[in-house]
């Protein structure tokens, strides 16, 4: 993993949230459904490069230049690693710690 990319924030209403961070000073950076029909709602600072997500759930997401690898080396260090998932945003890959918290691994397209 080479850098926080995006932290998912749970909220109850996501077009609520997106309004109280965009009074925060926040940009939405991309307005989509996920693969699975979801809203996906990613916002970011003017200067920052990590973004939050408002989601149903909290959890990180690193950024990673070559998924399988790192999927080998947490799994042979004993850490399960959920099946590489390819979307249009790239290739994905979750985690959970040892208190059920999600960590997402992200590959972009190249």
């Amino acid at each position: 993993m080479k850098s926080i990319e995006v932290i998912m924030i749970p909220v109850k209403d996501r077009q609520k949230a997106k309004e109280f961070y965009l009074k925060l000073g926040y940009h939405v950076v991309i307005e989509a459904s996920d693969p699975h029909g979801e809203p996906w709602i990613q916002m970011g600072l003017p200067e920052g490069e990590a973004t939050i997500s408002l989601a149903g759930f909290h959890a990180v997401v690193c950024e990673t230049d070559n998924i399988e690898k790192e999927a080998q080396e947490f799994s042979a260090k004993g850490i399960q690693v959920g099946k590489i998932d390819d979307t249009p945003w790239g290739r994905f890959a979750w985690i959970k710690d040892l208190d059920g918290n999600g960590v997402c691994l992200h590959q972009k397209n190249s």
